[in-house]
């Protein structure tokens, strides 16, 4: 029986989470119609802006992405701590490049109408305003408004209504390093693992893509959760860039089914650093969305290759 939302999605287990959507007309999201040879391609970068306005918006840092033909990942990081220390204005300010707010909240956003409100009224925009604080660390309102969004369009462009999602978007939350790392690889591996690209670096509309072309002039992607490391002081992800790629790069070369390449006695740093040398990362990579639930670890991860080992 599928568990109900509020119980998949808790910040006091983790911030970051992974996120599928897949669509009703699977064929037509962003692939092409093989009866009518028309290319819906050209939606890809729908979602690609749309993730990328919203994360400049929300509280919540896009960690990683893969737009395919019929449905996308996300990797979403939820950053509380920032959205509970926006002012009223501040909220109000983002919340209204998406809706329109109250009358009462537009005016509030007014300096020379501000003045003319009562204090009963400013408490109602406060209160307003904590309810859109709320929603803008919400994982459910950030997919929402992605998925509406691009749902309104296609059916547009198609001329037609209905659903064009299957259903809500399937959440796994990342409880620790290991799952978080495996679990953007697997979404970054998405294209090539389905024949799309031949390299991470090739694969369009992908985070990886993105990360790549940025590194290669010194830089990280604005619109992307900066790659840290575990014992630094700003604000990311918890492993440096360089070891998340070459991690990448090896499950890759393990993945490809035209290639039977494996590196031995190598190790990525990322493994070294966190002494996880001997998990199954490809099999805990390739399996995120057939052989985990609702939640991805690297204690359940090694339950799972215990039991496989001794069936």
């Amino acid at each position: 029986m599928p568990r109900p939302r509020k119980s998949l999605i808790c910040l006091q287990d983790t911030p970051y989470y992974h996120c599928i959507s897949r669509c009703v007309r699977r064929a037509f999201l962003c692939g092409e119609d093989h009866y009518s040879k028309k290319s819906y391609e050209h939606r890809r970068q729908w979602v690609e802006a749309r993730l990328i306005k919203l994360g400049s918006i929300f509280a919540i840092n896009v960690c990683a992405y893969a737009v395919m033909s019929n449905h996308t990942h996300v990797v979403l990081h939820v950053d509380r701590d920032e959205a509970l220390s926006w002012t009223t204005h501040e909220v109000l300010k983002r919340w209204h490049t998406l809706h329109k707010g109250t009358n009462l909240t537009r005016q509030y956003m007014q300096a020379e109408q501000r003045s003319l409100l009562s204090d009963s009224q400013i408490e109602s925009v406060i209160a307003t305003a904590n309810i859109y604080r709320q929603r803008l660390h919400d994982i459910s309102w950030f997919m929402r408004l992605l998925n509406e969004f691009i749902a309104r369009l296609a059916n547009k462009e198609d001329e037609c209504t209905g659903r064009f999602w299957e259903g809500r978007f399937k959440s796994q939350s990342l409880l620790d390093e290991a799952a978080l790392a495996a679990c953007m690889a697997y979404v970054d591996l998405n294209p090539l693992r389905v024949g799309l690209s031949q390299t991470p670096e090739q694969s369009d509309f992908t985070s990886i893509k993105k990360r790549v072309a940025a590194a290669k002039i010194g830089k990280q992607p604005q619109y992307l959760q900066p790659f840290s490391g575990s014992g630094n002081a700003l604000k990311g992800l918890p492993f440096l860039l360089d070891d998340y790629l070459e991690l990448v790069d090896k499950l890759g070369k393990k993945i490809r089914s035209d290639q039977n390449g494996y590196i031995s006695n190598i190790h990525s740093p990322i493994l070294d650093r966190t002494g996880l040398q001997n998990i199954d990362w490809e099999g805990m990579c390739q399996g995120i969305e057939t052989q985990f639930s609702s939640s991805i670890s690297l204690s359940i991860a090694i339950r799972r290759q215990k039991i496989l080992e001794t069936a």
